[in-house]
């Protein structure tokens, strides 16, 4: 069966080649990609697969039923939305919408995941079950999409026993493998804080309830304080956006920060929820200011399921040999199939998509591009991940 899943990827890489230019060409972001959307409907169906359109508003899933041994559901999802960034790369497919940019990979994740299902369906009389292509939109910003797709019981008929997920790795070599057991990427959360004193003319600074000095003296102390919680516990408290509103000798009424507050505890995480504006309000008082402190709950952590990844992991090494399958570190970076992973079994893996001989194009960056023969390597083992756990093609 590899050796069929390797002669159809052969055939179907041209396409998936095409594909995955035509959607980084043609950019939308979260919950706006309905022309991605009717793009995928469009080659789902002249592939000859059944198609749900409309999921979670702008996303689709196809359907594939095979013929042959083996039986139940797998679900591989895909996710579609791209981000607010200026690209700058010059190639034939940069992006025509200009602002937006699929610097993510979600372009390639499309087209792997409609690549495997042209696999599945060519080679549907050599195995057994059903299984779902999952086109999912908005991952990029909260509420995540993936709320969505489960809020609205979009995967049924059947329902999938397991979901397998990929990502783009630009850091590991194109045609490598990761997975790791157990928690993988951390929970997300957003944080919008408002420090409150009282403004005035800089000049006299007796008469000022300083926002500005409070909201650093807010920063530094948090920082000092959280770092000393539950030590050893990987975690993070960033902040990227101070915007004071003031001039040269205008001191403002209040400042504005935004942040994210990352972790791989579930409980420490939610105890976090609460500790974070509580402390901060007390340090905000010490200066004789207050502070408005919102925690606008994100993803969860991303869990990959230690029996179904060391399943997925074998099915991978058989694939493209165990040389090429490595293991891979926490991952501060969150992602919203971290909701599918707290429902139901999942196994989330990296793919290698490093350009060789060339400086790794960080995900999230204006320069982001992928090595496309590794859109060979996530295709097939998308399709290979879901035959084998189906229990088919041995």
């Amino acid at each position: 069966m590899i050796q069929r899943i390797k002669e159809e990827v052969a055939h179907w890489h041209a396409d998936i080649i095409a594909w995955r230019r035509y959607l980084h060409a043609h950019p939308e972001l979260s919950y706006q990609e309905h022309g991605t959307g009717r793009y995928v409907v469009e080659r789902l169906r002249a592939i000859g697969i059944d198609v749900r359109p409309g999921v979670a508003g702008t996303g689709a899933i196809g359907v594939v039923r095979g013929e042959g041994p083996g039986g139940g559901c797998v679900c591989l999802r895909a996710d579609i939305d791209a981000l607010p960034i200026h690209e700058r790369n010059t190639c034939d497919y940069r992006s025509l919408n200009e602002g937006v940019m699929h610097a993510c990979g979600h372009d390639a994740h499309t087209a792997m995941v409609l690549g495997a299902g042209g696999i599945l369906h060519a080679l549907c009389k050599e195995w057994g079950g059903t299984v779902l292509l999952l086109f999912q939109p908005g991952e990029e910003k909260i509420p995540g999409g993936a709320t969505l797709v489960l809020k609205e019981d979009a995967l049924r008929d059947p329902r999938p026993s397991v979901i397998i997920g990929q990502h783009c790795t630009p850091e590991l070599e194109s045609g490598k493998l990761g997975f790791r057991a157990g928690p993988f990427l951390a929970s997300s959360d957003e944080l919008y804080v408002t420090v409150k004193g009282k403004g005035g003319h800089a000049a006299q600074p007796d008469k000022l309830i300083d926002p500005i000095l409070i909201a650093a003296r807010l920063r530094l102390a948090l920082k000092d304080e959280f770092e000393a919680l539950h030590p050893g516990k990987p975690k993070v408290l960033a902040f990227g956006r101070f915007i004071a509103e003031g001039a040269t000798n205008v001191v403002p009424d209040e400042v504005k920060l935004s942040g994210t507050l990352r972790a791989f505890d579930e409980d420490m995480r939610m105890e976090l929820h609460t500790w974070l504006p509580q402390r901060a309000q007390d340090i905000c008082a010490q200066y004789g200011g207050s502070c408005d402190f919102q925690v606008l709950k994100g993803y969860p952590v991303l869990l990959s399921d230690p029996a179904l990844t060391a399943r997925v992991r074998a099915a991978a090494e058989a694939l493209v040999g165990p040389e090429n399958v490595v293991d891979m570190a926490l991952r501060m970076g969150s992602e919203d199939f971290a909701f599918y992973t707290h429902v139901m079994p999942g196994c989330f893996f990296r793919l290698g998509t490093g350009v060789p001989g060339e400086p790794a194009r960080g995900l999230h960056t204006p320069t982001f591009d992928i090595d496309e023969d590794a859109l060979r390597t996530g295709a097939a083992m998308m399709a290979w991940g879901a035959v084998s756990e189906l229990g088919g093609g041995r």
